[in-house]
C-alpha cells in the first residue's frame, strides 16, 4: 500500500529536486497544494495531518511552523532546515554514523537531514572522535569548496544570468563571522569540545562538494604511520556501506595530483580519503552537495524510514 507523503516546500531547489525523484513510484502518493495556497497555513496543516510522511525543504522558522501545524497528526516529519539537527527528540539523518544511529532514523517520527557542508565534515571526524585517534578537545579547520546550486535559486540565477558579476568568476569565501548555520552540528554530532573554524567557498560550477580538514601529526591519537592507520579506521567504520566509499592509496595515485570538487555530481555517494604524508594529515570527503548533502540524503533516510534498502532510488553508479 502506497504511503501519502507531502512535501512542504517543494518549490525551492531541494524541494523539487525530491519531488522529482520520487515521481513514478509506485509505492508513494504525493500530496500537492496549488500555487495558490503552497502558504497558506490552513491548507498546509490539513496536508500535513493526511499525511503518512511529510518533508519539510523550508527557511528554519517555516520548519518549524509546520512542525507545530503538524502537531496532533500522525505524520512523521523529515526536516531538510537547520532547524532542529541539534534539537533533542529529533533522529541526525546520517546513518552511517552507527547501527543505533540508522535504527533511530528508522523508527524515528522527527528526522532532520544535516547539512551538506557538514556531512562531508561529519563523515571524516566522527569516527576518528569516537575511536579517540581526534581528542575531542582538538581544535579542528574545516575548508569545503561548494558548487553555487547550494545557495538555492537566487545564487543559481546569478551564477547563470546575462551580465553576471565579474567576481562571480573566481571562488569566494563566506562565513566571513564564524557563524556559518552548520557549525552547530559540525561540534555537536562528533562530540567535539571546540567548534571548529569553518571556511566554506563558493565556485563557479553548478554542484559537487570537497571537505577538507587539516592535520598535524601532533594533533592525532596514533602510531608512526597516520596516513594507514587513519585510512584502515574509516574503511572499518564504513564496511558494507553503499554510499560512503573510502579510497585507498592507489585510488589517490590515480588522480594525477588532483581532487576534482565535481567528480560525483549527479551521484549520491560520497568518497573520504586520506592525503598528505606522517607528519602533514588531509581528511577529505566529496559528493554532491544536491546527492548525499541534500536530496540524496533526504531520499535515503525517507527509504530507512518506510522500511526499504537505504539506497533504493539512489544514483550509486
Amino acid at each position: 500500500m502506497a504511503i501519502k507523503l507531502f512535501i512542504d516546500g517543494k518549490e525551492g531547489t531541494t524541494g523539487l529536486r525530491i519531488f522529482d525523484r520520487l515521481a513514478g513510484r509506485s509505492d508513494i502518493t504525493m500530496l500537492t497544494l496549488p500555487d495558490d495556497k503552497r502558504k497558506d497555513p490552513a491548507a498546509r496543516r490539513e496536508c500535513l495531518h493526511e499525511a503518512d510522511i511529510a518533508i519539510l525543504c523550508l527557511p528554519d522558522a517555516a520548519a518549524r511552523e509546520s512542525v507545530a501545524l503538524a502537531e496532533g497528526s500522525k505524520a512523521r516529519i523529515l526536516d531538510t532546515s537547520t532547524a532542529h539537527r541539534v534539537q533533542q527528540g529529533w533522529a541526525y539523518g546520517f546513518p552511517e554514523l552507527s547501527l543505533r544511529q540508522r535504527e533511530a532514523i528508522s523508527i524515528g517520527d522527527k528526522v532532520a537531514v544535516p547539512g551538506c557542508h557538514a556531512s562531508g565534515f561529519i563523515a571524516l571526524a566522527a569516527p576518528l572522535v569516537k575511536l579517540g585517534v581526534v581528542p575531542k578537545d582538538t581544535p579542528l579547520t574545516c575548508f569545503s569548496l561548494t558548487g553555487y546550486s547550494g545557495g538555492g535559486k537566487k545564487m543559481i540565477a546569478e551564477y547563470e544570468g546575462e551580465g553576471r558579476d565579474i567576481a562571480l568568476e573566481s571562488p569566494r569565501q563566506y562565513g566571513l563571522t564564524q557563524t556559518h548555520k552548520h557549525l552547530p552540528e559540525m561540534q555537536h554530532v562528533p562530540g567535539l569540545s571546540i567548534t571548529p573554524i569553518f571556511a566554506p567557498i563558493v565556485a563557479d560550477f553548478y554542484s559537487g562538494m570537497e571537505v577538507s580538514i587539516p592535520l598535524f601529526r601532533s594533533q592525532l591519537k596514533c602510531g608512526e604511520h597516520p596516513i594507514q592507520e587513519i585510512t584502515q579506521c574509516l574503511k572499518e567504520h564504513y564496511f558494507g556501506s553503499p554510499i560512503v566509499k573510502v579510497l585507498g592509496q592507489e585510488d589517490v595515485v590515480s588522480m594525477n595530483g588532483f581532487v576534482a570538487s565535481n567528480a560525483l555530481s549527479g551521484h549520491d555517494g560520497m568518497e573520504l580519503m586520506v592525503l598528505g604524508n606522517d607528519e602533514r594529515i588531509q581528511l577529505v570527503s566529496r559528493f554532491d552537495n544536491l546527492g548525499k548533502g541534500s536530496s540524496g540524503a533526504a531520499l535515503q533516510c525517507l527509504n530507512l524510514m518506510m522500511g526499504l534498502d537505504e539506497s533504493y532510488g539512489l544514483n550509486l553508479a
